[in-house]
């Protein structure tokens, strides 16, 4: 076996020295003139190279694999006719070209010099007009149409190489494949013209050694016509069907080479994996061949025997099919049984979207554009609505429909956990009657989810008389979409995390690099700056200014890291925006708070690592908060919304000691209201 990789390696790193002296011995041979016996060796090799061609040809992947076909052609059929010449020049010579010769001239041809001569004529129409003609003609398309793919192939690979999705190296190897693919396909064009050439030259060269032995016999060896005739026909027709053999080989090997498409088998895998898959197409054929072996005047028994082998071979495939099917189906399970067993697929077990909407099967109409449910369309503009007002990113809401739940209740669940719910009916509309002073309708008395106002389930047909009346009408998916609104709203700071902020932050360094680079990481974490954010949106402040905001905390975070001191710069820079949101008329109207009691509360900061709060006794506040909701009533019964207005150094303690008993106050201070507006105070909180 070493011998054998020794041998094999010598000859591989003397190749070219080998190709070299095959070509010239080629063109010698056409030269001198070669004994009988070595004749019929090089006639045997002719043979034996066409098979390893064709048997290479079949066993190929893809084209270029047999790059070098084009050459090899070349040199097969020069030696073809090298071989054409040293067979002639014996031939008329002696009369006698080897064993090889008069054997396919006896053998094939049957020792009959017009049959043999119609075969070879047989052999060269074949080779000429069928295989050659169309490899010619499969081979021109390809290179052509190679040609004219060639820039979208390159543009291509530029797309997938900006894009990240292969490497430069990986790029490189498709181009110089493409190139391959052309510099081929237009050699095997340029080739297939060799094999036309050769099938043309076998025609003359056998007309030529024909009329040239008939000459020779009668003249120089004095033969009669016929015996003349007989030796040199079958003689010339013998050399022709030896050559002409291989030559077809070869053919057969350019129409398989220039008509493979590129695959993952060879070409037997192909033909037997394409041709042998469906057993309906060969019982279609057994029952075609039993209707032809019946059909009077034909031989029933050929069609029979073969309409029984079609049907076996259906019921073959049949059977394999459904075994290879089970087996698969086996398969499957056992893969996703081990994947189970996995311990890195619990990790998937552990996401958690982060925003679900859950609805019972008897809200899906509202879901199903089908069905003419518009719910889809009115979250995208809820999210679109929360990124104007906001300026939140809020993350994709997954929609799903829960067994579990009642037809007609909707959960809204953040991080997997319901915050909110509600339920509707879809076949009425909800009236509210936001006064209190309307006639009663007939309906299903219930609460609207989103702000907890007392309302009516009514009939579609009391729309036109409940607006008269005054109430409010809104349809079931404005319901929804009113209540999805509020619940995004007043969650929005544990909506926006980390990566959110990131996402953010580098849409404005896109804009504003400069303040970016110098608050982050430098100054603030991205952690200290979501915190800021998240303050901001707990209160329903805009962030959608993210530039000012930080701008703002880069003046003051080297003096501070305190984030709801940061927080309370932020809301003083964003006047303008907070003023906006409050201010009807260019007139803020509210109350105020007492400067004892702004006295006292700050007295009580106390401040830790942690964080500030406010340690007033429990007798105090109390009291503090009677004297805030008596202010606070009095407001809402002038239609005025909850605002409290401060001094800036109170604001956030006097909003930490509301925020869980008045949730919707709005505590603002005087530096957060733009100087153009005018502060109209109804009330005051008083010690």
């Amino acid at each position: 076996m070493e011998a054998q990789g020794s041998w094999l390696n010598r000859l591989t790193k003397y190749s070219d020295i080998v190709i070299a002296l095959a070509v010239v011995t080629i063109v010698i041979m056409m030269i001198i003139p070669l004994p009988p016996i070595l004749l019929d060796i090089l006639l045997a090799l002719n043979i034996s190279i066409a098979l390893v061609i064709v048997m290479v040809a079949i066993y190929n992947v893809e084209p270029l694999q047999f790059s070098v076909f084009p050459s090899l052609l070349l040199v097969t059929t020069l030696f073809r006719l090298a071989l054409n010449v040293s067979s002639t020049r014996l031939i008329l010579l002696q009369g006698y070209a080897g064993e090889v010769i008069r054997a396919f001239g006896d053998f094939v041809a049957g020792g009959n010099a017009v049959v043999g001569f119609i075969v070879f004529v047989i052999l060269i129409i074949i080779q000429f007009i069928v295989i050659t003609k169309g490899a010619e003609r499969v081979a021109e398309v390809a290179a052509r149409f190679t040609l004219d793919a060639m820039p979208g192939k390159q543009m291509s690979i530029d797309a997938d190489l900006n894009a990240g999705l292969i490497t430069d190296q990986e790029a490189r190897q498709r181009r110089v494949k493409i190139q391959r693919e052309a510099d081929f396909y237009g050699s095997m064009d340029g080739a297939s013209k060799f094999v036309k050439g050769d099938a043309i030259a076998a025609i003359i060269i056998i007309v030529i050694n024909i009329v040239g032995g008939f000459t020779v016999g009668m003249l120089q060896r004095d033969l009669s016509a016929l015996q003349a005739l007989q030796t040199y026909t079958l003689l010339t027709v013998g050399e022709g069907l030896v050559n002409q053999i291989p030559a077809l080989l070869i053919s057969t090997a350019t129409g398989i080479v220039v008509t493979r498409a590129a695959s993952d088998a060879d070409l037997g895998h192909d033909i037997v994996g394409q041709l042998l898959t469906n057993p309906r197409v060969f019982y279609i054929v057994s029952g075609v061949l039993v209707c032809l072996a019946v059909v009077p005047g034909l031989p029933g028994i050929p069609f029979i025997i073969l309409a029984l082998i079609a049907g076996a071979l259906a019921f073959t495939l049949g059977r394999t099919k459904e075994t290879a099917e089970r087996q698969e189906i086996t398969r499957q399970e056992q893969q996703e049984s081990e994947e189970i067993k996995k311990p890195e697929n619990v990790l998937a077990l552990l996401q958690v979207d982060p925003m679900e909407l859950e609805i019972g099967y008897g809200l899906i109409p509202i879901v199903d554009s089908h069905q003419g449910g518009d719910l889809l369309d009115r979250i995208v503009m809820i999210r679109r609505q929360c990124a104007l007002e906001l300026g939140l990113v809020v993350p994709t809401i997954r929609i799903r429909d829960n067994i579990q739940l009642k037809p007609n209740v909707y959960v809204v669940k953040l991080k997997g956990v319901e915050i909110a719910r509600g339920e509707l009916m879809l076949d009425h509309l909800l009236a509210m009657n936001p006064s209190g002073l309307a006639a009663e309708l007939p309906g299903i008395a219930t609460t609207e989810p989103a702000f907890g106002l007392p309302a009516l389930w009514i009939a579609e047909s009391l729309r036109e008389r409940a607006e008269i009346e005054g109430y409010t009408v809104v349809d079931p998916v404005s319901v929804l979409a009113t209540h999805l609104t509020e619940v995004i709203k007043a969650h929005a700071a544990e909506i926006m995390g980390r990566q959110d902020v990131q996402t953010l932050v580098d849409s404005v360094k896109a804009h504003h690099p400069a303040v970016v680079d110098e608050l982050i990481p430098g100054l603030l974490s991205l952690g200290e700056v979501q915190k800021v954010l998240a303050a901001l949106l707990r209160e329903r402040i805009s962030i959608r200014d993210l530039a000012t905001i930080l701008e703002t905390l880069a003046d003051y975070a080297p003096t501070t890291k305190d984030t709801e001191i940061l927080t309370e710069y932020v809301r003083q820079s964003l006047a303008r925006t907070i003023s906006k949101t409050y201010v009807q008329q260019n007139r803020l109207t509210c109350i105020t708070l007492d400067a004892k009691w702004e006295q006292e509360i700050q007295a009580a900061v106390q401040r830790t690592e942690q964080g500030s709060y406010v340690a007033l006794n429990p007798q105090t506040l109390q009291a503090f908060l009677q004297k805030l909701n008596k202010e606070l009533s009095r407001l809402g019964e002038m239609g005025y919304a909850p605002i409290l207005l401060t001094s800036p150094a109170v604001r956030l303690y006097v909003r930490k000691l509301t925020e869980r008993f008045a949730p919707n106050l709005v505590v603002l201070s005087y530096a957060e209201i733009d100087p153009k507006v005018e502060v109209q105070a109804v009330g005051m909180v008083t010690t």
